[in-house]
């Protein structure tokens, strides 16, 4: 197993089994988060794609973003990813940049040397002959290690997921929920990030987070509290163009209904840790996005928005995919090098 800075904190967390939060999860009065998650930024910008501010004149991407109304950033960490992009100091600079800009920052951690979804949640190859006992020691000392590494650097994060859309559990297979004791495996292996987070800052805001917010979630939480799992908040990802056959205004109109009774059924705040639209559609997804607020603006419990990957434009790709023969991301918010509207309609 990969030597981990911190290991030896991790002695003061229970890990073999669930345990008992030892603090009450914190009041959370924040400012709306209007965010974006820009994991591929730096490699964007090692490509030498360049971004435009209001002005027409070449500037950096997080302070456009700032610009266009965004005041929070969300930066994803793989544990050893192949190409070297969004590993812990990939993080740790692009965590400088959002605080010298004044802006809140949420760490996503995955969990996994490459993007966890609800398609995939691999375990790291540096864990892979790790059983239950030693996965769950190996995900709160990576906890411990990245947000304290942060901690030293004086960055505060005020939200850190504890994995990523982990809508069928996470590190597959001892913590995929299809599995018997798939469940209470992965409350277990979660509870070990939550309460790793705790220890480094103790009023950092831990999320789970799911995919499809369109499908109604309050079964899936009811299940996870059953078997014991932990969070202060509930993060969806909310893509509005990807159904065939519910209109992107319908999908508005389910997401806005799931965070309604995820509020008032765990009386704790919803964020959409991600939403996407379609940027070949430019009027469309304006309307789209207009729909989504005018459905959810003041709405209890619902405390911020992140969007996904926005700065993408013209055919850019990151090296991982083309090995994997996949192409551009097709939602990002931006036109050659600068915000679309529909951009500017979610933040203002």
């Amino acid at each position: 197993m990969k030597t981990i800075k911190h290991i030896g904190l991790i002695g003061l967390i229970g890990l073999i089994g669930l345990i008992s939060c030892s603090k009450k999860a914190p009041q959370y009065d924040a400012p709306f988060a209007k965010g974006a998650d820009v994991g591929w930024l730096s490699e964007m910008e090692h490509d030498s794609m360049l971004f435009y501010n209001a002005a027409g004149e070449a500037d950096d991407c997080i302070s456009i973003l700032k610009e266009t109304g965004c005041n929070a950033i969300r930066l994803r960490v793989w544990v050893d990813h192949a190409t070297g992009w969004s590993n812990l100091p990939d993080v740790l600079a692009m965590s400088h940049r959002v605080k010298d800009a004044g802006m809140r920052l949420m760490i996503d951690l995955h969990y996994s040397d490459f993007f966890a979804d609800p398609q995939r949640q691999d375990i790291p190859h540096a864990w892979q002959a790790l059983d239950l006992d030693e996965l769950c020691l190996a995900v709160g000392a990576h906890t411990i290690d990245v947000l304290q590494t942060l901690k030293d650097a004086g960055i505060e994060p005020e939200w850190v997921q504890i994995g990523n859309e982990t809508t069928n559990g996470m590190l597959w297979p001892i913590g995929a929920l299809k599995t018997e004791n798939g469940w209470r495996n992965y409350a277990r292996l979660s509870n070990c990030g939550y309460e790793a987070a705790k220890q480094v800052f103790p009023n950092i805001c831990c999320i789970i987070h799911v995919d499809n917010a369109f499908i109604p979630r309050v079964p899936w939480f009811k299940k996870f509290r059953e078997v014991g799992g932990k969070w202060d908040m509930i993060g969806l990802s909310h893509y509005p163009f990807t159904q065939d056959t519910i209109s992107p205004i319908d999908m508005n109109t389910l997401c806005a209904e799931d965070i309604r009774q995820l509020h008032d059924t765990f009386a704790c705040p919803v964020m959409l840790t991600e939403i996407g639209i379609a940027s070949w559609l430019p009027d469309e997804a304006e309307a789209c996005i207009r729909d989504f607020r005018q459905k959810t603006d003041g709405m209890d419990g619902y405390v911020g928005v992140f969007y996904w990957e926005p700065q993408v434009y013209g055919g850019w790709r990151p090296a991982e995919y083309i090995p994997l023969g996949w192409g551009s991301y097709p939602m990002g918010a931006f036109a050659e090098g600068k915000p679309m509207q529909a951009l500017k309609a979610l933040f203002n």
